[in-house]
């Protein structure tokens, strides 16, 4: 009998595991090339520039461009009251104009001294070149036809200061020689020297001698006007 023969030696060990490198363990080593997709800016992995410093608007924009229009409805507004205004109102007394007025002149008490509010003559004369007193021009400018103020002006804006002496006494001689005078009336006088006209006051009156005052009779008076502005004419 023959030996019997040992049986050969089948491959039949298994495999040992295949023990897992680093690689496998944790991925790509470090230096080594991997696919990573580029983004449109060409940076690998990162976000545009743009994009990582953008931060929410939250509505800002929004918020300046209600308040820009808001701005704009408030000029709008103003422009349109302005205009709305100057066509109602009209024109307006200006320096150079030559206005008419009605007016009521009054001592402080309220006691009329004069007025032609109830006439239909009134009073006309040129702002800034007329004998009319200051106080008076000045509150006729920048009045509109029909408006009506009332103002009270001190004696300097009115007839001036009182003025002692302009109180005169004169010989009756030349033209006053032989005209009556009656003590307390106010006449019109010329003066040829200066070919003017003033209202005296008599005061005192002699065979020979005649007293009167040449101060205007508002003389250190403050008034009130009430004005009404009826005519504007352009030069």
């Amino acid at each position: 009998m023959s030996d019997p023969e040992t049986p050969k030696e089948e491959n039949t060990k298994k495999e040992a595991p295949k023990e897992e490198t680093p690689e496998d363990k944790t991925g790509p080593v470090e230096g080594e090339k991997t696919d990573v997709p580029e983004t449109a800016a060409g940076d690998k992995g990162e976000a545009p520039a743009e994009m990582k410093d953008a931060a929410p608007d939250n509505g800002a924009g929004q918020k300046r461009k209600n308040l820009l229009i808001s701005i704009g409805l408030v000029i709008v507004i103003i422009a349109a009251a302005i205009c709305a205004f100057a066509f109602f109102s009209g024109p307006v007394a200006t320096n150079g104009d030559t206005v008419s007025v009605f007016y009521v002149e009054a001592f402080e008490n309220g006691t009329v001294y004069q007025s032609n509010m109830n006439t239909t003559i009134p009073l006309v004369f040129t702002l800034g070149n007329s004998s009319t007193i200051s106080g008076v021009q000045e509150a006729v400018t920048g009045m509109s036809v029909n408006q009506i103020k009332t103002v009270t002006l001190p004696y300097t804006e009115a007839y001036g200061a009182y003025d002692p002496g302009l109180i005169q006494t004169l010989n009756r001689t030349g033209p006053i020689a032989n005209t009556t005078f009656v003590a307390g009336e106010s006449y019109m006088v010329h003066y040829r020297a200066t070919n003017s006209y003033s209202t005296v006051k008599v005061l005192n009156v002699t065979p020979k001698t005649i007293t009167w005052d040449a101060n205007n009779p508002l003389a250190g008076e403050n008034l009130t006007f009430t004005i009404k502005l009826a005519g504007i004419t352009r030069p």
